[in-house]
């Protein structure tokens, strides 16, 4: 066995514990930085079918648009720009490109647009970036960052032509692309879409009854052991620990309960912070019920490939690409917020 399989890959794993009724707490703060999610999960123990206020959020998050074969110099479309980026809350990533191989794109909701280049595109854009802090001996791949409100690269100024007869007439770079928008929907984005081949697409919705689930302490349980838990509940992995089983050997922790029942429900797309937000808010709403339960889960994984994570942080893949995290709510409002990435990842809020 290779020695590199041999080891478990290092991570980062922060905990923050706190009230959402206390005033100070960073909980929405938190949820805004992670700005391309791409699958939200949630967890509702001794639950068969979701209220239908819950259930209508879930199932109601943010359409977002797929454009094959986009030219990215289109993002600096003067009209585009004034509709879309400079009011802000525009979404944007580069769609099947691999962080580690390919050159990625992300478009933020503050207007700032970030490319993540091998060097020999690098070398040809011409333009000012820097060395990716997740290179290793050699200097292979650059990141290119520009804030698209400044006005140094206001249309027709120096820096704004200098990148445009980059993108357009050096690099030609173009990809599939998502996009979205928050609030308001597509309109601003429609002249865009006009140009190009795009199909509108509505976020997946899965769920999913579970039985006799055996279930950890959560206020207790180590996050480590807590995250495995809710992995394996997520995919479907048996927790039973049998040593005739070849898959899993993964066991509830230490102390659990069994619970009668719960509700999974998966929602799949291009997941934007602020439906992310609304959920919460409607969990807040549904733990304020007589339950047989008092707590929720709710897990929130960014794309693998996006070239940024946490807010304008760099994000790398090196063996698993993880930028997520969990929200555990509780019926006295009190909460467990755990942010988790790999080793090749800025360091969480």
């Amino acid at each position: 066995m290779s020695a590199d399989l041999d080891r478990t890959p290092r991570n980062l794993l922060l905990c923050d514990r706190s009230s959402l009724l206390d005033q100070k707490n960073r909980l929405s703060a938190q949820v805004q930085q992670l700005h391309f999610g791409y699958k939200v999960s949630v967890l509702l123990p001794e639950c068969s079918s979701a209220p239908s206020h819950l259930d209508s959020v879930l199932s109601s998050f943010s359409s977002f648009y797929l454009i094959r074969k986009l030219p990215i110099y289109e993002l600096l479309d003067s009209d585009f720009l004034q509709k879309a980026v400079y009011p802000g809350g525009v979404y944007g990533l580069s769609y099947k490109t691999r962080i580690d191989e390919d050159n990625c794109v992300a478009l933020m909701p503050n207007g700032r647009l970030c490319l993540s280049l091998d060097k020999d595109s690098f070398e040809v854009l011409g333009f000012e970036g820097k060395p990716s802090r997740f290179n290793h001996r050699s200097r292979s791949r650059f990141v290119v960052s520009v804030d698209l409100t400044d006005n140094n690269v206001a249309p027709g100024g120096r820096g704004y032509l200098r990148l445009v007869t980059g993108l357009k007439s050096r690099l030609h770079l173009q990809t599939d692309f998502l996009l979205s928008h928050h609030p308001g929907g597509g309109a601003c984005l429609q002249p865009l879409l006009s140009r190009y081949d795009w199909s509108e697409h509505t976020p997946e919705v899965s769920r999913c009854h579970l039985t006799h689930l055996s279930c950890p302490a959560p206020r207790s349980c180590d996050p480590h052991s807590l995250l495995d838990w809710l992995g394996a509940v997520d995919a479907g992995v048996s927790r039973e620990d049998s040593s005739s089983s070849f898959l899993s050997s993964l066991a509830c922790p230490d102390p659990k309960t069994t619970l009668g029942g719960a509700l999974r429900v998966s929602v799949c797309g291009l997941l934007l912070p602020p439906d992310v937000q609304r959920l919460i808010q409607e969990l807040r709403r549904y733990l304020e019920q007589p339950l047989l339960e008092s707590w929720v889960s709710l897990t929130v994984h960014g794309f693998m490939d996006s070239p940024v994570s946490w807010g304008d942080g760099e994000h790398g893949v090196l063996r698993g690409g993880e930028n997520f995290y969990n929200l555990l709510m509780f019926q006295d409002h009190t909460y467990q917020l755990h942010l988790a990435t790999g080793a090749h990842d800025t360091c969480p809020p």
